[in-house]
C-alpha cells in the first residue's frame, strides 16, 4: 500500500491562497483545495476544523504579502511608499483587493488597530512630514487613504485611462499627497 501523502498546514493555505488570488476569497472551498493539492479532503481537515478558518488563514496570509510589499518599498520618502505599496498590492492582487476593500467582510475590522501603528512610524520617518503631531499625521493619512483607495480601485479594475503605467500612478499619488501635505501645513501654520 502506497504511503499516504502529508500536506503541511503551509502548503493548504499556499494553495488556498493561489485560489483566492485568482477566484476571490468567496471561491474558496475544501474540495477545491484538495484539488489543487491533488489529494483528498482529509489533509485539510486535519488542520483545518472549517473553511471559515481556512479563508481567515488566507487573510492572514494577504495581509503578510502586503506588509512584504511595503518593507520592499524604500524610495527614501516613506509616505509615498505607503502608497506605492498599496498600487502595486492592488495590481498583484487585483481579486484580493477587490474582496477586501471593495466588499462588505469581516476581515477589514481590524486594519486601523493592526495597520495604524505601523504606517504612523512609517510617516514618522519622513522628513516632509516633521512637525505634524500623531493626530494630525492619522489625518493626513486618512485623507491619503480616501484617495489612494480610490486610485488603487482604479488600477486593481483595469480603470485608468490607456497608457497611464505605473510611473504616471505613482506621479499622480505623489502630486496628491503633496497637495494634502501642503494643506495640512498651511491650516497648522493658520490654526
Amino acid at each position: 500500500m502506497p504511503a499516504k501523502i502529508q500536506f503541511t498546514k503551509e502548503q493548504i493555505i499556499a494553495a488556498a491562497f493561489e485560489i483566492a488570488r485568482a477566484e476571490g476569497l468567496d471561491r474558496i472551498t475544501v474540495r477545491k483545495v484538495a484539488e489543487k493539492l491533488g489529494s483528498s479532503i482529509a489533509p485539510i481537515y486535519v488542520n483545518f476544523e472549517r473553511v471559515d478558518d481556512l479563508v481567515q488563514a488566507v487573510v492572514q496570509e494577504t495581509f503578510a504579502n502586503a506588509r512584504r510589499l511595503l518593507a520592499e518599498q524604500d524610495s527614501g520618502n516613506p509616505f509615498s511608499d505607503i502608497g506605492v505599496a498599496s498600487l502595486r498590492f492592488a495590481n498583484e492582487y487585483s481579486q484580493l483587493f477587490r474582496d477586501l476593500v471593495l466588499k462588505p467582510n469581516p476581515y477589514m475590522q481590524n486594519y486601523d488597530q493592526d495597520m495604524g501603528p505601523v504606517l504612523l512610524e512609517q510617516m514618522k520617518k519622513d522628513p516632509e512630514l516633521a512637525g505634524f503631531t500623531d493626530q494630525e499625521l492619522l489625518d493626513i493619512l486618512l485623507k491619503m487613504r480616501i484617495f489612494q483607495l480610490g486610485l488603487s480601485a482604479m488600477v486593481a479594475n483595469r480603470l485608468l485611462p490607456e497608457g497611464f503605467d505605473e510611473t504616471k500612478t505613482i506621479q499622480l499619488l505623489d502630486s496628491a499627497a503633496a497637495d494634502v501635505i501642503a494643506g495640512a501645513r498651511l491650516h497648522k501654520n493658520q490654526g
